[in-house]
This record gives structure tokens, sequence and C-alpha cells, in this order.
């Protein structure tokens, strides 16, 4: 490997030594974080801001706490795919009510600490476990172990009735945003548990062929058209009671969010099967009953905006809404909407200062802004609106703003009586100061982003490298300077890079995403085509004679099509961890956007590649982890078997061990492999 890629993989793609994870307590004047020792130390401590005095304090080393390390549990292990986390160490940790004392796991054991404690405790705990939360007071912790529910001290709390308790079903974790299981309740009296059957569901089996002597794994799947894990909530109080709550589960089987709003109310978001309907219910927990406070519903799919369906401090309800004619993503408080089509809402972080604290877009799709919205007439106030891509988080008046742009990441603290620190950043400095490029084109107006070669000398013809995404959730045109920095070296081995955002991904506009409703492929692939020839005509030096294309995930799939579908336009393509056939992909992803394959088979039909590979003509490379539990193997190995069927040549690089998140250095090692393939097929 070149020294960049070294350097990227040392670093962990320039994220080793970057906070994370930060969470306020005690009413804003501590800010708890994770981070590493610095920038080739991929191991990440808990450390404290104490906003008394500005002083950072680590509170827990893992090395210190258990040395040598050890392996996570199954549900740790794969939580962490499902919610991209790739770091070692302390993956998470969970807060005390008051916000002074937390919990966290360190391969299967439990460790609590306070704020102005000397050295972790650790906690007693049943086996390994996994998802450990503390008491309102901290005197308590919940966790599990064995797909069971313990508190300690105490012990088993769940029935053992064949289910599994207190943890998120694949479907939550992966696709609807909520990756836990329980939760206590503010007196600390009693648990809020998730109960999750799932043995409808078909299993999913992974074994590493490089390791033969070591048993296969296997887990639930729910597979596009077929079962969905049947999800209830209980409240398991102190005293051994249980008590079910009761709402339409068969018409409304999701559970994107639930949590206690008092000791006496749980508030609990479901949505039906295709996402159409997203309901906000209270229920009582002494009695199960819940009643109905808000509904929001779209004939497409309501498209979740994080920080929606809530209660106010007020009393009303806010709920996210279109503006006339899809133009904006807003917010509408009992129903009445409150914002207009300049702002394109991304994220309700809460109440500050009396009014809605927000993520936004307000200059475009590219850039993200904080701001505050007026509940009553919805005027908007900046908080961080300079260029780039600003977040939050807040508490009690206190604010830790994170603002992202050509020259870097700064993370800079707000307190409530007007002083400021600087969170310490120990990551390695960004190599490259990338200004790609940024355009809408075509009549669509799809986001582009063009990287050129450092140096480029103007006039010389350069070949053309798509480097996308193109499917729903995930922006790939953004401000946010980690993202251009394997582009830049991408450009820099001679490539033109250029990225869009086709219809159907996030932030444009309601209607731009809702264009991928009842079929992926053909959106993707024509605005993939348009925006590339739209951008060749104001730019001379792309040669549309040499084009290729790579991707991960949904990108492998535009990728695999492109070279499939348009051999006209695409000339080699390398397709990563690619789910070629949908009708295998998972429920609440898929039939959000395509439908049950029960009743739109013509749709999933279509946008099959598997049928395909008889077209082939252009050289082409399909790489797959053998480890990936996200997209299963076997999506890029019946592609590969179609191909050999159809006696058309091609690469298959099977990775064993390698998940869907390609860590420790595999995507380094995988650049510098698609490089040659791309340099040899794009050749003359």
């Amino acid at each position: 490997m070149d020294s960049f890629l070294q350097l990227s993989a040392r670093t962990g793609r320039f994220a080793f030594g970057a906070p994370r994870a930060a969470a306020f307590g005690d009413h804003g004047r501590l800010l708890w974080f994770l981070r590493s020792g610095g920038p080739t130390d991929p191991v990440d401590s808990l450390w404290v801001l104490d906003t008394a005095d500005g002083t950072e304090r680590l509170l827990a080393d893992p090395a210190a706490l258990v040395p040598g390390g050890g392996e996570l549990p199954a549900a740790e292990r794969r939580l962490r795919e499902r919610i991209r986390l790739t770091a070692p160490g302390i993956g998470s940790f969970a807060l005390s009510g008051d916000g002074r004392t937390a919990v966290f796991a360190l391969y299967g054991r439990v460790f609590r600490t306070a704020a102005d404690a000397g050295a972790p405790e650790e906690v007693p705990v049943a086996g390994p476990a996994f998802d450990p939360r503390p008491s309102a007071d901290g005197s308590a912790v919940a966790y599990v172990t064995g797909d069971a529910l313990y508190v300690s001290p105490g012990g088993r709390v769940s029935p053992a009735d064949g289910a599994r308790w207190g943890v998120a079903e694949f479907a939550a974790a992966e696709e609807l945003g909520r990756s836990r299981g329980h939760w206590w309740s503010p007196d600390g009296q009693a648990l809020l548990a998730a109960r999750v059957a799932e043995s409808a569901l078909p299993r999913r089996w992974f074994a590493d062929p490089a390791h033969p002597e070591r048993p296969a794994e296997d887990f639930a799947y729910p597979q596009a058209g077929g079962p969905n894990a049947d999800v209830q909530l209980w409240v398991l109080g102190g005293d051994g009671g249980r008590v079910r709550l009761d709402w339409d589960a068969g018409e409304f089987p999701y559970v994107s969010d639930a949590g206690w709003d008092s000791a006496g109310e749980i508030l609990l978001t479901v949505q039906d099967r295709l996402q159409q309907t997203v309901l906000l219910l209270s229920a009582d927990p002494a009695t199960g009953r819940t009643r109905e406070l808000s509904r929001t519903v779209h004939p497409l799919w309501v498209d979740p905006l994080p920080g929606t369906p809530a209660r106010l401090p007020d009393g009303r309800l806010l709920t996210s809404a279109d503006t006339p004619g899809g133009a904006a993503r807003g917010l509408a408080v009992d129903g009445g909407l409150r914002t207009g089509d300049g702002i394109q809402v991304r994220r309700v972080e809460g109440v500050h200062d009396g009014a809605l604290l927000a993520e936004a877009g307000v200059r475009g799709p590219a850039e993200q802004q904080v701001v505050l919205i007026d509940p009553d007439t919805g005027e908007v106030r900046p908080v961080a609106d300079g260029p780039g891509v600003h977040t939050v988080l807040a508490q009690a008046g206190s604010l830790l703003v994170t603002s992202a742009d050509a020259d870097g990441v700064r993370r800079t603290l707000h307190t409530a009586d007007g002083r400021t620190f600087a969170l310490g950043n120990l990551a390695e400095p960004l190599p490259y100061r990338v200004a790609p490029l940024l355009e809408r084109v075509t009549e669509h107006g799809l986001p582009t982003a063009l990287v050129l070669p450092r140096g480029h000398r103007a006039g010389e013809r350069l070949p053309v490298l798509l480097d996308v995404y193109g499917g729903p959730g995930y922006q790939a045109v953004s401000a946010e300077p980690r993202r251009w920095q394997h582009r830049q070296w991408w450009a820099d081995q001679g490539f033109a890079v250029v990225t869009t955002d086709n219809r159907g991904t996030p932030f444009v506009s309601p209607a731009f995403t809702h264009a991928m409703y009842r079929g992926f492929s053909e959106v993707t692939l024509a605005d993939q085509v348009g925006a590339l020839h739209a951008l060749a005509a104001r730019h001379p030096e792309l040669d549309l004679g040499r084009v290729g294309v790579r991707g991960w995930s949904y990108g492998g799939y535009l990728a695999a099509m492109a070279v499939l579908r348009r051999p006209d336009v695409f000339h080699a393509a390398v397709a990563g961890a690619a789910p070629t056939d949908f009708r295998r992909y998972d429920t609440a992803y898929t039939e959000r956007y395509l439908g049950l394959p029960q009743e739109h088979p013509e749709v999933y039909e279509q946008d099959c590649l598997l049928g395909d590979a008889p077209e082939l003509t252009r050289p082409l490379m399909i790489v797959h982890g053998l480890a990936d539990d996200n997209v299963h193997p076997s999506h890029s190995l019946l592609l590969s078997q179609a191909l050999t069927d159809a006696g058309r040549p091609h690469q298959m690089l099977a990775l064993p061990g390698v998940t869907h998140m390609t860590p420790g250095g595999v995507d380094e090692k995988l650049m510098a492999l698609e490089l040659d393939f791309l340099r040899r097929s794009l050749a003359g």
C-alpha cells in the first residue's frame, strides 16, 4: 500500500483519537464521551469534561481494566454491526438518571464509575453481559445475558419462555433506529422490556471457510415478504409483577421508539408494516392500556425524522410534515405546519431557549446548519450556520456543537452561562484539504461532486470513476470533509472522480426522496447516467470513453447494475457487498420502498440483477465479506454463479471473516486491488 492508504489504515480512516458518543449529565455540567489515546490507538476509553473548571478526566481505560482484551458477546458484536461501530474497547456507555454515574460493558464484563470517583468498580453479572443500563440513582444495573434480562444486585427478571428479552430485534436495530430493548423507570422501581420471539423467522448461517474447524453461526433474519419478529413490550416490576402494553401489534408491528416519560406514563412509537402510518402512543404502566397521541400518515412511506414524533414540555405534539407539493421536510405542532420550503429539517434535538433545536439544510443539500425554530411562529434563528456540516447535542442550556468543513472538524461546548470549551481531538489531521466542485444538474437538480487530481492541467482528459452509493437513507454529496479524503486519493491516481446523489437519496426534498417508490433500478441508473452526461458537457476533461464505477452495499448494487444494463456508458465496475436480489434482503428496509414481494412481484423482478448475468460484456469485480450479516454473501455468490452459468468472465473476491463494515485496514487493501483492476480494465 502507498503512504496514504497505510496512514488511513493505521488511523482508522482518520477517526482514532476523535471524541464520539458524547452525552450530557448532571443538568449539563458534565460531558461524558469516548475517545482513544491517539491517532493510531483504536481502543476507546471513557472520559468526562467537567464544565466547572473545563478539565477532561480519563475515567476508564480498557487496557487497565481488562489487560489483554477479550471476546465480545455475540449480541454486542452483532449490535456493533447494526450501528456501524468499528472501534474496539468501550463501545458505548449508559448514564444514570442524574447523569453522574456511567456503566459500560467490556468484553462481557460490566463496570460502573462516577465522574468524581476513582477507578471503576466491576459489577457482578450472571454471564457475558450486553447493554448494561443503570437505574436512576445508579445503585442497580440491568443487563442482558443469554437472551435474558437481569438486574445486579438481584437476578433474572425476565421469564424463561423461549423468547429474547431486553434486546432490539434485527429490523429495529438495522432499519428503524432503535438499538436498545430495556428502559428503567424514573423511580428505579420497574423496567420496560422488549420481548422478541423469532421462532417464525428463517435462519441465516455463517461459516468461515478459512477455519473449517470452527462451528457455523446462525441468527434469525426477517426476509422481505416473510414473517417479522413478534415484538411485545412488558413492564417488569421489582415485586415480580408483569404488565404487557396493549396496542394493535398486528396492524402496527414495528416499535421504533419507547421510553418512560414519567413514573406513571410510557411513550412509544409504532409503525405499520409498510411504514405509511406512524403512531405516538401513551401507555399506562399499571394497566398496559394505550391511547393514541398523534398519527403521521404518508401515501408512500413516512420517512423517519429523528426527534419526532414527540410531546413537547407544554403538552403539544411535534410531528414531521411535508410542505405542499413535497418541496421541503418540515415540522408540525398539533397538526399545524410551522416551517416552509426554505428549510429542510433533518433532526430535532429537543427544546432549547424556548424553541425547537434542530439540524436542518438552509443553504442547499450539501450543508447542514443548527437552528432554533419558534414552535408558534416558525421563525428560524441560526445557532451554527457557517459553511459545512454542523450537528448539536443539548441539555439544560448547554450545547455541544460539532462543525465540519474543508478545514477539519471542531467540537465546541457552550455552557448555559456563556462559557465555551473546545473538546480535545487527538485524531490524525486530515491529509487533504479537498474542495470538491459541487453542482446541481439535470432537470431533477441532482447534487453532484467532481474531484480532480491535485495539479491537474486544464484540458487534460481523464478517465472517470463514479464513486457512488445512490440508495435511500444516505447522502454522499456532503460538505463533511472526511468523505472526500479517499476520493482525493482516487483522483490523484489519475481519475476524475464523480459522485452523484440520485433521486431516492435524502435531504433534497420529500418529493426527491420518494421518487424511488416501487422501484430502485430504473430511477437510480437513469439519474446516474444523466448526471454523468451533464457533467461531461460542462467539463470536457471527463473522458466518457473510459468510465469505471465502484461502490459498496447499495453502491455495489448500482455498480454491478451499471455494467450489466448500460455497457454503452460504463466500461468496468467493482461491486462490493451488493444486494443483488432484494427478495433476499430484510423486511423493514425493502418493503418500505418496494412493497411486499407477494403484491408487487414485478417490482422485485425488475430490481433483481441475477437475470442480467448473460448481458455482461464489461469487466466486473465482485467483492463480498463472508461474515457479512447485513447483506449475506449469498447475494454475490448467486450473481457469480449466474455469470458462470452464462459463460461470462468476471472476478470474484471472497473475504473470509470480513463483515459489511470492512474494518481493520481491509478497505485500504481493497482499494489497492481495485486500482489495479480499474487501470487494467480502462487502459486505452
